[in-house]
C-alpha cells in the first residue's frame, strides 16, 4: 500500500502527533530513548525525524506498514543489532520495525551512543574522506 501524501510536519512534536496507533507508540518510545541517550540535534528533514551529531547520525521514519530506525553508519553497528539491513548511500543500515517487533530500550541507547561516537571519531558521514 503506498504511503499517503501528507503535508510535511513543521517540527518533531508535530511529526509524532501526526501519527497514530502502534506507529505513534513506537516512534514516541524511540524518540524518548534516542534523546535520552546522547546530545543530539533533532530536526524534520526528508519528511521524517533526523538526528545530528557532527553530521547526520540516525533517523526515525514512520511508514504505512512499518517504522524505520536507520543509521548513517549502521553497517558498523550490526554487532549491537544484527537485524540492521545495509542499504542506501554511505554506510547506511536500517532496522525495520513492525507492530510485533521487539526492541529493547538498552539496544536503542547502545546504538545511539555508538553512532554518536563514530561521528565524533570519523567526522560527518556525508562528507567524502577526500574532502576532510
Amino acid at each position: 500500500m503506498p504511503m499517503k501524501k501528507s503535508a510535511p510536519s513543521v517540527n518533531p512534536d508535530a511529526y509524532v502527533a501526526s501519527l497514530s496507533g502502534w506507529q505513534q507508540r513506537y516512534v514516541q518510545a524511540l524518540r524518548e530513548a534516542v534523546l535520552g541517550a546522547a546530545a543530539l540535534s533533532e530536526v524534520i528533514k526528508w519528511r521524517h525525524l533526523v538526528y545530528f551529531s557532527n553530521g547526520p547520525a540516525l533517523l526515525i521514519r514512520a511508514e504505512e506498514e512499518r517504522v524505520l530506525f536507520g543509521f548513517w553508519r549502521g553497517q558498523r553497528l550490526r554487532a549491537i543489532e544484527p537485524r540492521l539491513k545495509p542499504g542506501g548511500k554511505f554506510e547506511m543500515a536500517t532496522l525495520v520495525l513492525v507492530e510485533a517487533s521487539p526492541l529493547a530500550r538498552s539496544t536503542v541507547v547502545a546504538l545511539v551512543k555508538e553512532a554518536v561516537a563514530l561521528n565524533a571519531a570519523l567526522g560527518d558521514p556525508t562528507v567524502p574522506p577526500s574532502a576532510l
